[in-house]
């Protein structure tokens, strides 16, 4: 009985320091999950503010649509930058030469889709993608490139 009193309190002294580390962190951290199949992660964190580059993992605030309400956090790789040429035949999409996929005409929820435009990737916006054909990224005219404003941070997976 008092091993498992041990154990127990041990359990709980854990949860509240890791409690209390996240708590601390949260101005410059924050920590969300990944409810989809999306991007092989389930748990991610989010490094606030900071430079984004090609090929970073980003957090950002979903505008609203599909199935997901505004405010969503996605996370999505940074496939174009500014000047980036994004390239599309049919429904195939293409960034510098580099395949991205294909965009489906209804997502898995039967919400129909339309594909982007092709061209160039403008000031403070970014394509994003993942290697998923279910993705909700930027070949989807309803995503459209990422606004800076709409950044969080840049994420990275913890498991």
């Amino acid at each position: 009985m008092m091993k498992a009193k041990r154990i127990y309190w041990r359990v709980c002294a854990g949860v509240f320091v890791v409690g209390v580390l996240a708590a601390a962190t949260t101005p410059w951290l924050d920590y969300t999950f990944n409810l989809t199949n999306s991007l092989p992660g389930t748990f991610y964190v989010i490094h606030k503010g900071g430079k984004v580059k090609r090929g970073d993992l980003i957090a950002y605030r979903w505008h609203g649509g599909a199935t997901y309400p505004a405010g969503s956090t996605f996370i999505k790789r940074v496939a174009g930058v500014a000047g980036d040429t994004v390239k599309r035949t049919d429904t195939a999409f293409w960034v510098n030469d580099q395949y991205i996929g294909i965009a489906k005409p209804y997502s898995k929820a039967g919400v129909p889709l339309q594909p982007a435009q092709a061209g160039v990737v403008g000031s403070g916006e970014y394509f994003v993608s993942t290697p998923s054909p279910h993705s909700l990224d930027s070949r989807y005219a309803l995503t459209g490139n990422v606004k800076q404003a709409a950044i969080i941070g840049r994420a990275y997976e913890i498991f």
